[in-house]
């Protein structure tokens, strides 16, 4: 099988948006997702009439017709699997191989969630809904998501000596970033004392584990080179991108304390010729505290059982040696159901130089790192560049 060379035709994020955050009582998810793509496709200096590829999930079913309908869009392409919140990182690497192979022009991804508003995410599986959890893990009456997440976080402090208060540095490091993003949620200064105080939820995750529940959402447009050197603003070239999927029930999870980051994250950095210490700026999908140690083993940032001193010696925080949550993350700038599509938002922020207060300096190489499902179902990795 020929490797497929993202050098030979460039494709860039040549726009990105988001949608109104935080709680959004005005808008359907329609209209927020509308807005957002309506404001990136003017950055690429394109309109909704040059999308001919659509991505989207949990708009609904079949959700890329609803928001093509919504949107006056008919696309050549379009796709709404549901690889949870990483769908969005997901679909960066299939509409760049689109692109590259000629099979469309203009791909839009665009994404919004109003769960804070309508109250509506599920806290349990359901034994009748037909899915593996309820027909066998619903008798247990596990927590859906948290009981997943919580018995992978017990497993992967276990096995490798990281602790609950590497946990927490996470979401100290989350909160020092959020300070300086005045969209973000919560701003408000966060100790560590603070952190491990928080109440219990599932343990060993407590209340400052856990990531935001808040409406939001965004867009992102992506094109190939020849169209990208008319964008408003600078584009950003995708270099690399990597996915790999692994268990849906907990009980079928190989080892509980690696995540299939690891596949994705070697495939993404095997496509763009680089390795983790060439990487300026680092977004990873913190819906939990845990989550992020992970990342920066199973990505290879440092060596198994390293993350947690990784993160306590100020590496992720501003002037660290890998920033990373520059916007606040999940933890604490906005968790809309499904983040992914914003760790792309900020990562091209970031290499375009234009986050403010929160600026990496020279920030040439980041990545984006999504994941979904229960206790890391899914993961993809992209790995982005300004030339």
């Amino acid at each position: 099988m020929e490797r497929f060379d993202p050098h030979r035709t460039p494709v860039y994020v040549a726009g990105v948006a988001e949608t109104p955050l935080g709680k959004v009582p005005d808008q359907s998810e329609f209209s927020m997702a509308a807005l957002a793509s309506v404001e990136a496709l003017a950055e690429a200096g394109l309109t909704l009439k040059d999308v001919d590829a659509l991505f989207t999930n949990y708009m609904g079913e079949e959700g890329a017709v609803q928001v093509g309908e919504y949107l006056g869009i008919r696309p050549r392409i379009a796709e709404s699997s549901d690889m949870g919140g990483a769908s969005f990182e997901f679909f960066v690497h299939h509409a760049m191989l689109a692109l590259a192979a000629g099979r469309c022009d203009v791909a839009l991804i665009t994404y919004a969630s109003r769960q804070r508003s309508r109250r509506n995410r599920p806290k349990a599986v359901t034994a009748g809904d037909g899915s593996l959890s309820g027909q066998f893990e619903a008798p247990y009456g596990i927590h859906f998501p948290l009981g997943h997440y919580a018995l992978s976080a017990a497993r992967f402090l276990h096995e490798t000596g990281n602790t609950p208060e590497h946990m927490a540095e996470v979401a100290v490091t989350a909160r020092t970033w959020a300070a300086m993003n005045p969209k973000a949620w919560a701003r408000d200064p966060l100790s560590l004392d603070e952190a491990m105080a928080s109440a219990p939820i599932a343990d060993p995750l407590r209340k400052a584990d856990c990531c935001l529940v808040t409406d939001g959402g965004g867009a992102i447009v992506l094109t190939r080179g020849d169209r990208a050197k008319d964008a408003a603003k600078t584009p950003i070239r995708v270099i690399g991108a990597g996915e790999s999927t692994a268990q849906w029930r907990v009980a079928e999870c190989a080892d509980l304390s690696v995540t299939p980051g690891r596949a994705s994250g070697r495939d993404a950095f095997g496509m763009a010729g680089i390795g983790p210490g060439d990487v300026d700026v680092f977004q990873p999908y913190d819906n939990f505290t845990h989550a992020v140690l992970m990342y920066l083993e199973d990505l290879g940032f440092c060596g198994r059982g390293e993350a947690g001193e990784m993160v306590a010696s100020g590496a992720l925080k501003p002037g660290g040696s890998l920033p990373s949550m520059t916007s606040g993350g999940g933890l604490s700038y906005c968790h809309p159901g499904a983040l992914g599509i914003l760790l792309i938002v900020e990562a091209v922020r970031q290499l375009r130089g234009e986050a403010g207060e929160r600026q990496v300096p020279d920030a040439k190489i980041g990545v984006a790192h999504g994941t979904g499902g229960l206790a890391f179902s899914t993961a993809s990795t992209v790995v982005l560049a300004h030339d």
